[in-house]
């Protein structure tokens, strides 16, 4: 796997050209794929092109910082690191790498189900570290991977809701991709081979494992169920209704994601960045909202942030710095951000990350003409 100088990188673009020059096909196509058409994999970059923010001019900027708080915490900027599966695809330290890099940087890592390392050796990095749920067929390996989690140092739990089942992701069919023998999934595996590991011309070998995994009778009971069971703060990540955004709060969640799966669940589904201003308003002070999908600059938090958004998840570009770089490529992907919401806060008037929450946006139609 041949790696590149992340320190050449100037933007995002960089690292992600330099990680699929880096990978196997069939492994960027695991990463980089979206479900069916690929139309909500697209609309999520496109949305985030047709804002345009009303930039305020005048305001000492002198002192601009980056600094904000997710979950109540304070972190160095409003970013966190989405939940990924299987980081060992990409590089040999996986989900340490990424997490390593996470704590320099000063925001959150999130573990995800699927994690290629288990929590235990991931919380032991230190930083700040949050661990993403899917609700699984037996319910009691669900709530004991919590406490698991809980038990190791993990300092929220993130509830996927929106994968009943995996979408149907073209690329990883047509790949029939699966696992090679050095990537497990650590929380569910252990050491043994699964059904994630036998390649055949019938599909992804990826979605067979995680049918057998997942339970599709996830409901609002288990949102309940789940908060009865944790002292964490609860995140429940998937929601694009300001409906079941209000009900998650009503249910006593710290905070919801906006996100349509990085679209790679319903193809069609609403991006997450459209969402975001209805879901927002709905919820008001109830809880904070994050939002992913598609967040490829600082450009792109401070949009999410004048939308409504307490913070942003970012998914693809850790692991594309992963790839290209191991964790000295995941820091320059953080310190890009850091260095372009800093940017983009001063230009647009802000002081500080609250006062992006004051700006006015406008979306404009596609292709970005009024």
């Amino acid at each position: 796997m041949r790696r590149a100088d992340p320190a050449a990188a100037r933007d995002l673009g960089d690292v992600e050209r330099a990680a699929a020059a880096a990978l196997p096909p069939e492994v960027w196509d695991f990463i980089a794929g979206g479900s069916g058409r690929e139309r909500s994999l697209e609309a999520n970059r496109e949305a985030f092109d047709r804002i345009f923010v009303a930039s305020r001019v005048l305001r000492d900027v002198s002192g601009c910082t980056t600094d904000a708080t997710l979950l109540k915490r304070p972190v160095r900027m409003p970013v966190a690191v989405a939940p990924v599966a299987y980081h060992r695809l990409v590089h040999p330290e996986g989900e340490l790498a990424t997490a390593r890099a996470a704590k320099t940087a000063g925001v959150p890592f999130t573990v995800a189900t699927l994690s290629s390392v288990p929590v235990e050796e991931i919380t032991a990095v230190g930083g700040t570290v949050w661990f993403q749920l899917y609700w699984l067929r037996e319910r009691r390996r669900t709530l004991d991977l919590a406490r698991r989690a809980e038990d190791a140092g993990c300092q929220a739990l993130m509830l996927t809701v929106d994968v009943p089942w995996m979408g149907r992701r073209l690329r990883d069919v047509r790949n029939g991709f699966a696992l090679p023998g050095h990537v497990r999934a650590a929380h569910l595996d252990g050491g043994a081979a699964s059904a994630a590991h036998r390649s055949g011309r019938n599909g992804s070998a990826v979605a067979a494992h995680t049918a057998e995994a997942f339970s599709p009778s996830v409901t609002w009971s288990c949102v309940e169920e789940l908060r009865a069971a944790t002292r964490l703060p609860l995140v429940v990540k998937g929601v694009l209704a300001a409906e079941d955004a209000v009900r998650a709060a009503e249910l006593g969640a710290d905070a919801v994601v906006v996100s349509n799966h990085g679209g790679r669940q319903l193809d069609g589904a609403l991006p997450g960045i459209d969402a975001l201003p209805e879901v927002a308003d709905a919820v008001g002070d109830r809880c904070e909202v994050m939002v992913d999908g598609g967040v490829r600059g600082g450009t792109d938090v401070l949009k999410a942030l004048a939308s409504g958004a307490d913070g942003v998840l970012v998914g693809r570009p850790p692991v594309w710095g992963l790839a290209a770089g191991g964790e000295a490529g995941v820091r320059q992907v953080l310190d890009l951000l850091a260095d372009e919401l800093r940017d983009a806060l001063g230009l647009a008037g802000c002081a500080g990350v609250g006062a992006a929450g004051e700006l006015r946006t406008v979306r404009l139609p596609q292709g970005g003409r009024a």
